[in-house]
This record gives C-alpha cells, structure tokens and sequence, in this order.
C-alpha cells in the first residue's frame, strides 16, 4: 500500500467564467481510507473532482494522482471515477455496458460477474439500463467505475437518490474496498454521511 499521499493538490486555482470554482486549495488525500467531501451545492466540490481525475482545465496549481500529474494516460485504469449523472449508455443492457467498459480496460473476463455481485444488479443483468431505476442506474456506473484494479475511486455523490437500505449497503461496500487497500474520495451534501468517512474534507465557496 502506498505510504505518501494518493493525491496531492497545492494552489489550485479553477476558474469558470467569472466564478472561481476552486479558490487557491492545498490539501492531501490519505492512501486506503475514505476521504468524504462535503459541502452545499455550488461549493466547488464537483469541479475539484473533476481536476483529480484529469477532465478539468486548470487556471493554476498543481494535482498529482498516485504520484503523477492528474490527468496522464498511465492512470486511466487506476481511477475510478462516478459521475453524478449515470455514464452508462440507456440502450445497452447492464452486462452489455460493463463488457464495453471491461474490454476498454482490459480487465479480466471474471470482472463483470464480480462488480455485478459487489452492488446487487445480478437479477437485472439482462435488463436495457434506461429501464432501471435511477438508484440502479447508478450502481451500474459504479460497477463500471469497480472493473480492473483501481487504487482510486473518485465518486461524485454516489448514494444520491438511493433508498436508505442500498444507501447503508453501499457505505459498506467502500470499506470494504478501503479495507483492502483502495482510496476512496467520496463527495456528499448530506452531512449525516460524515461520520461514515475517517477523513472530511469540508468546501464552500471554493475553499
């Protein structure tokens, strides 16, 4: 297991028009442990996560992943990253889209029974994902976010919508998956979900 930070942000500056999203933020992501990012709607949380995974234009600062500059090709199977909208495709079945995903990865076969099995959607295996329901919907992008060996799971309100049952299911799933040595960067605005976390990192306003 890594011993330094699995992501190191220094001045981070991210500007969006005239909004400075993100307002001149340092901050250090401990290895294999959850790391909850809380804050209202609007507090830049998105944005930040955006710049760790890669996908965010930056005015300023530096974000270094897993010892690397965010962004780098080499990382892109060692991320997981869920978005707050589903980014699985309606027309295709669950499995259809989790094969898609797994040979873009080059994950082993196994892999999609195992992420299936790991957030409960085995009985809608079969099913086109725009008739799921949105809580399923977004556990299939979690399972494609679950395929290969991530060390990072970057996850952007993943338990928003959920019934409280699934909500409880899934919290125990990150550690589990911190247990085993994963980091896992968590963002919410609901703030009973902070005692759930062992580190907080708290935004508003960019800060």
């Amino acid at each position: 297991m890594m011993t330094s930070a699995a992501v190191s942000i220094s001045d981070l500056v991210i500007q969006r028009g005239a909004t400075r999203a993100v307002d001149n933020l340092s901050v250090d992501v401990s290895p294999g442990r959850i790391t909850g990012l809380l804050g209202p709607s609007g507090s830049g949380k998105t944005s930040l996560m955006r710049a760790i995974v890669g996908v965010q234009v930056i005015a300023s600062g530096t974000v270094t992943v897993l010892g690397q500059s965010a962004g780098q090709e080499s990382l892109r199977s060692r991320v997981g990253y869920v978005t707050q909208s589903p980014s699985v495709y309606r027309d295709l079945t669950v499995t259809e889209n989790l094969r898609y995903f797994q040979r873009i990865l080059r994950a082993p076969d196994s892999d999609v029974d195992r992420v299936l099995e790991a957030v409960d959607l085995v009985s809608v295996r079969d099913q086109l994902v725009g008739t799921l329901s949105g809580g399923q919907a977004a556990r299939v992008s979690l399972a494609s976010a679950l395929l290969g060996s991530p060390e990072l799971l970057v996850l952007d309100e993943p338990t928003v919508g959920l019934d409280p049952v699934l909500r409880r299911d899934l919290w125990n799933l990150f550690h589990d998956l911190a247990d085993a040595g994963l980091t896992l960067l968590i963002s919410s605005h609901v703030m009973d979900e902070a005692s759930r976390c062992q580190d907080l990192l708290l935004m508003r306003s960019g800060r």
